[in-house]
């Protein structure tokens, strides 16, 4: 079968020298739920970037990555078929990345602009049946009632999930998301995390994620991929990775990756319901 995500002999060297990656060799099957852990600077970030194309690897190697058997980037030169392949790619940024003055519906309706004509997308003109796919997607993560506000009225944790609902408009088989809870709080951080969790789990999407706490990582994703210095020190079962395992990977930066503890299991485990009533509304102004 092919893998989802393919990586074979991947570098990049920033100027100067740095070596953010160094022989990075990869399979991610269809519909596993991955997370990436690592210090700040390991190499996370520029990993995943490389896989949506975002970033291209050293032009001297023969690194190469693909996505569902097409090619994202091949001896440093990023495919020239790169839009086709990366419509099937959902990132969610740590900042969001939404467009704080425009309204919601029209940050998640984003995720179409593959497929529309570009004097629609210019002219903000969306049709019934992508206005639906719109409202859904915002039912899913929980935001319906929010599509007609401003994007920057939002809270973190909405805004975080106004971009899942963006990647689920767009239709995407891959999922990518860069340090997603960074910024919010524990309350948000888990309802982003139980999102994309759902999203892997009931749309058979992958997802692979980067995170800082371990425990979050051992909660949500059956297999964990940890870098040190753009290296790949391990690849295995996210239970297998005790404190004892860590340090060994990690020398004394294990204690600064231990130290980030579970703010997520702390809270109470009874699940919110979002309110989904208004998305009726919506549906009646968009006709």
């Amino acid at each position: 079968m092919i893998p989802a995500i393919h990586i074979q002999a991947l570098n990049k060297t920033f100027p100067g020298g740095r070596r953010a990656l160094n022989e990075i060799h990869l399979d991610i099957r269809a519909g596993e739920m991955v997370a990436l852990i690592g210090a700040s600077g390991s190499g996370k970030s520029t990993l995943l970037r490389h896989m949506a194309g975002l970033m291209a690897g050293d032009k001297a190697s023969a690194g190469l990555v693909q996505i569902h058997g097409q090619s994202v980037q091949s001896g440093g030169r990023i495919d020239a078929d790169i839009r086709r392949t990366r419509s099937g790619v959902g990132f969610v940024f740590q900042q969001f990345n939404l467009v704080d003055r425009l309204p919601v519906i029209v940050n998640v309706l984003a995720g179409t602009l593959h497929r529309v004509p570009l004097w629609r997308s210019l002219m903000r003109w969306f049709t019934r049946a992508e206005m639906a796919c719109g409202i859904d997607a915002l039912r899913r993560v929980g935001i319906a009632d929010c599509w007609a506000q401003r994007a920057g009225t939002l809270s973190g944790g909405q805004q975080q999930r106004a971009a899942i609902a963006r990647a689920l408009v767009q239709g995407a088989k891959v999922i990518l998301a860069d340090e997603p809870i960074a910024s919010l709080d524990p309350e948000s951080s888990r309802n982003v995390m139980d999102i994309l969790a759902r999203v892997n789990r009931e749309d058979g999407c992958t997802v692979v994620v980067s995170l800082h706490q371990v425990n979050v990582a051992m909660k949500y994703c059956p297999r964990t991929i940890a870098l040190h210095q753009g290296r790949v020190v391990y690849d295995g079962a996210s239970n297998a990775l005790t404190p004892a395992l860590l340090r060994e990977l990690y020398g004394a930066e294990a204690d600064d990756i231990l130290s980030l503890g579970d703010h997520i299991t702390s809270l109470q485990d009874a699940p919110r319901q979002p309110r989904v009533a208004p998305w009726r509304s919506a549906m009646a102004q968009a006709a």
